[in-house]
């Protein structure tokens, strides 16, 4: 061999070299990723690259689930499925994207890994993402600076600061930060652009209230959405959607019915055991909006009685210990749809809204929350006028306006008068002293 062929022979072996590295890399660090798409913990996972792979990281970053998984990526599929126990066991590679993903499913288990040398080893467009893990499980106090980063990875790190200003309630930055997130995700991942312009629409309506242009922003979100097997944000947008009409009813009454309609589709979406805190929520919204619908016939009867039965499913999950304003609130309502309430059973009714009256006055301590605590005593009051326990409805009712009056709220004292008035008249006509 001649000295012109050994070089020839040894420069086609480096660029061999060098073409497979290149090869590995494009493989180990493909896109786009579906990060940021799926609930956390599975949610922040890096999917290998690979002919084998790349169809599957398309599907999930347009927030559909695959029909088939690799077999080598039975981690991954275990943790999408929830078994994050299961997942974490299944990963015991070096590589940087096994290391990485080990991190996400037990952060504080062994091996434990640094997270500087961790960036390091995924490189310059996803080391970042280690710090977005530390900064979204409360390591990090504010989320990394973005630093070239493009597409999906960029949309993740915008949406991290939004979640940090919009916690610090800096609405305006959270709002930009979710403009930029929307622009780095579009094409790259249908699936978080869809959930970003999702939160940015409810962030606006929050903002806003329930404009023209607040609703058709909430309206678009749900078309990108229900594109997606999301089926959480798809309940969480259809409850904001309803919230959005059902504000609106005050002057257009059909608003109720699509909210009613929203509500039923949210719920058609998730049970009490797959989102319990987002079902009760739907469920005390649907019942706020039953009740508020006027009783035109026999069948709106039906109605109401769906309405407390939502109530009482809210319960399930609001206890006093775990969401005490939310469970103080749904017990008046419901205490408020027994005593108005047609049914055979009024008394039973009555006395158990009488009940429930009280655990929240007890709840709403008159010193802490002296508005609330009137206000459960009132509905009270006005319970046990219907229960004909005259006495102590008015002892009851003069204790609410007495606070009523203290507070400065002179229109709910004025209306207290008026319930104490009845309650005199109807005593009188009792013939009861």
């Amino acid at each position: 061999m001649t000295d012109r062929d050994a070089a020839t022979d040894t420069a086609t072996t480096a660029t061999s070299t060098s073409d497979t590295e290149t090869s590995d890399t494009a493989a180990r660090w493909a896109r786009p990723q579906p990060v940021g798409v799926f609930p956390l913990p599975a949610g922040f996972l890096l999917v290998p690259g690979g002919d084998d792979t790349a169809e599957l990281r398309r599907t999930l970053a347009a927030g559909r689930r695959p029909d088939a998984w690799p077999a080598r990526l039975l981690a991954l599929e275990l943790a999408y499925r929830g078994d994050i126990v299961g997942a974490a066991t299944q990963i015991d590679g070096d590589d940087p994207i096994d290391r990485y993903n080990r991190f996400v499913l037990r952060p504080g288990g062994p091996p434990i890994e640094d997270p500087a040398r961790l960036r390091q080893a995924l490189g310059a467009e996803l080391g970042i993402l280690v710090d977005v893990v530390r900064f979204a499980l409360g390591d990090l106090a504010e989320p990394p600076p973005l630093a070239g980063e493009t597409g999906e990875i960029a949309a993740l790190v915008h949406s991290a600061h939004a979640a940090h200003a919009m916690a610090a309630g800096r609405t305006g930055h959270a709002a930009g930060a979710l403009g930029r997130a929307v622009a780095a995700a579009w094409g790259a991942s249908p699936g978080l652009t869809a959930q970003l312009l999702s939160t940015a629409a409810d962030l606006r309506r929050n903002v806003e209230g329930p404009t023209d242009e607040v609703l058709a922003d909430l309206t678009a979100a749900l078309a990108a959405l229900d594109a997606t097997d999301l089926v959480i944000a798809r309940a969480e947008l259809r409850l904001a959607l309803g919230a959005a009409h059902q504000e609106r009813a005050r002057d257009d009454a059909a608003a109720l019915r699509t909210a009613v309609e929203h509500y039923l589709a949210a719920l058609r979406l998730i049970s009490l055991d797959s989102a319990p805190e987002l079902f009760a929520a739907v469920q005390v919204n649907l019942a706020t909006a039953y009740l508020a619908m006027p009783m035109s016939q026999a069948s709106d009867q039906l109605r109401i009685g769906v309405a407390i039965q939502g109530l009482r499913t809210a319960l399930a999950v609001y206890t006093p210990e775990t969401h005490p304003e939310q469970w103080a609130s749904t017990q008046l309502n419901l205490a408020n749809a027994l005593v108005y309430a047609p049914s055979a059973h009024q008394k039973d009714n009555l006395i158990e809204a009488a009940a429930r009256y009280q655990q929240v006055i007890v709840a709403r301590d008159r010193k802490t929350d002296p508005l609330g605590h009137a206000r459960a005593l009132a509905n009270q009051g006005n319970a046990l006028a219907h229960l004909g326990a005259f006495d102590q409805a008015t002892a009851v009712l003069h204790e609410a306006r007495a606070i009523f009056e203290e507070s400065g709220a002179d229109d709910a004292a004025l209306a207290v008068r008026g319930v104490l008035d009845e309650v005199a008249r109807r005593r009188s006509a009792s013939g009861t002293s």
